[in-house]
């Protein structure tokens, strides 16, 4: 990699890395949702990494939404009922965020990157004449990815005080956070990372 391509990188990398912290950090992140977990924008900076910058710098992107989710969640939680859930410096009665708290926060935000741009370059190969949709379908996988790591996590780590606090039964906690938080979360990442990405491509082609 070139001076000059290195220094291009890390101009869109701290670019979007500041978009990342902005939707991390204010309700301009936040989407509204009917389910327990709050829907959010948060990935699609991720995606979009991933798809602009390859899988790397995605997968770091994601460790970068981790580590902010994670101050969220310790400093100023959205819903303090759930908090213990990604953090293991937060309790609630009897409840208390534990190692699995750090794993729900880090791993699936780091997963979003990895499995966009993993997607992206196989898409993107085998449909070359189809980027909106390669870079869409990968989007897609990333940000749903983030909602069933997040799930499977809450289910392995503490689906019964999840339950007890939600006063569902974990499967019915699942069904209605994917179907009103994560399918509209993948929609939204979809539209947006094809949107931004695919004229920021070509003219980074041309101009390359």
């Amino acid at each position: 990699m070139t001076s000059k391509n290195k220094t291009l990188f890390l101009v869109q990398f701290s670019v979007l890395l500041a978009i990342e912290a902005i939707f991390c950090f204010t309700p301009l992140g936040s989407l509204p949702a009917l389910g327990p977990i709050v829907a959010t924008l948060a990935m699609v900076p991720v995606s979009i990494t991933a798809v602009l910058l390859g899988t790397k710098a995605g997968t770091m992107m994601g460790a970068f939404a981790g580590l902010f989710s994670f101050l969220v969640w310790t400093f100023m939680p959205p819903m303090p009922l759930m908090a213990f859930i990604f953090t293991p410096f937060y309790s609630l009665g009897e409840f208390s965020g534990n190692f699995g708290s750090l794993l729900i926060c880090f791993v699936p935000r780091i997963l979003v990157g990895t499995v966009t741009g993993v997607s992206y370059k196989y898409f993107s190969e085998a449909l070359h004449k189809k980027a909106v949709f390669s870079i869409s379908i990968s989007a897609a996988l990333g940000s749903l990815a983030n909602t069933f790591g997040v799930m499977g996590g809450i289910w392995l780590f503490f689906g019964d005080q999840y339950a007890s606090i939600a006063g569902q039964t974990m499967i019915y906690i699942i069904g209605i956070t994917i179907l009103t938080s994560g399918i509209p979360e993948a929609i939204v990442s979809a539209i947006l990372s094809s949107a931004v990405c695919r004229p920021l491509k070509t003219l980074l082609e041309r101009r390359g």
